[in-house]
């Protein structure tokens, strides 16, 4: 005889919420969620691992996207216009393109800026995967520290939106290089003992309470991604994106993924189909933020 689901998630389906995966948990003192998805489909967070949101005690952490490739930075838009009060996160992309040095006696020198790493991992891949995946790893994990603004602290149900997470960094991206031989079985052992010992070490100050899954096909990502025409981002093929597909399905839908944390395997989360354009449809807009925060009321 199968299980039956909690109240709070057996109305929820009733109501005709879709796709959702994953066991609720309440605590903290917000909600925090993280906006996961394909390249060109996610480019904002909504707080992921603390539903806001990237999202905790009642704190919540999502990722969003837009651009015009999954969307994700168009939904992060569209969720501080529908939300005002919600915290956002966005992936520190700009970062990535601009790597300097932190210290002020290395930033007046005048080699602080140390070139364009997104650009660099895209062009020698094997050079740069593990130098990449390690400083997004680092700055991801910063994004998740940051304390909760005084607003909303104020707000009656906080909630703290992430464009990614810290999981996605190693279970979609760092995974999918390992596994197409751009990280060597030695720089990847290295990389999931840090990332562990961090997360264990920060604990419930990182943790999410669900997870936002932009989900569209590759074909829809490598057009939107075309469309975007960044720079860095020319030489993807749809293999690629495929391949980051895949790693997403076996994670966040088909739980197939082996994860090293207690609390992320039965996180709740919410398959957003992006595959048509929402940014200039109404009613599309209203539907997924109907959607988003009857997820979030389930937490």
């Amino acid at each position: 005889m199968r299980p039956l689901l909690p109240r709070r998630l057996r109305r929820v389906a009733a109501a005709g919420l879709p796709r959702c995966f994953g066991m609720a948990r309440r605590g903290g003192p917000a909600w925090r969620l993280s906006i996961e998805g394909n390249i060109a489909l996610c480019q904002f967070t909504l707080l992921d691992g603390r539903f806001i949101a990237s999202d905790q005690t009642l704190e919540t952490s999502v990722e969003p996207l837009k651009s015009k490739a999954v969307g994700k930075s168009t939904l992060v838009r569209l969720l501080g216009k529908t939300f005002p009060e919600w915290q956002m996160a966005t992936e520190p992309v700009a970062k990535w393109q601009k790597v300097q040095a932190s210290s002020s006696r290395e930033q007046a020198s005048s080699s602080q800026n140390f070139g364009n790493l997104l650009q660099m991992v895209y062009q020698e891949p094997s050079r740069w995967s593990y130098t990449f995946q390690i400083y997004s790893f680092m700055s991801r994990l910063k994004a998740q520290l940051e304390p909760l603004s005084e607003k909303l602290l104020k707000t009656q149900e906080p909630v703290q939106i992430f464009e990614r997470s810290v999981y996605s960094d190693r279970y979609i991206f760092a995974k999918n290089l390992f596994e197409l031989g751009h990280l060597a079985e030695i720089e990847w052992t290295i990389y999931q003992d840090l990332h562990t010992f961090l997360l264990q070490e920060f604990g419930d100050r990182i943790a999410l309470h669900g997870f936002l899954y932009l989900q569209a096909t590759p074909k829809k990502c490598l057009e939107r991604l075309h469309q975007r025409g960044r720079p860095e981002e020319k030489a993807i093929q749809l293999k690629y994106l495929e391949q980051l597909h895949t790693q997403h399905e076996n994670w966040l839908v088909k739980k197939t993924t082996e994860v090293h944390f207690e609390n992320l395997r039965n996180a709740p989360v919410l398959v957003l189909d992006v595959n048509n354009d929402f940014e200039d449809d109404p009613a599309e807009q209203e539907e997924l933020m109907r959607k988003v925060k009857a997820f979030i009321k389930i937490l």
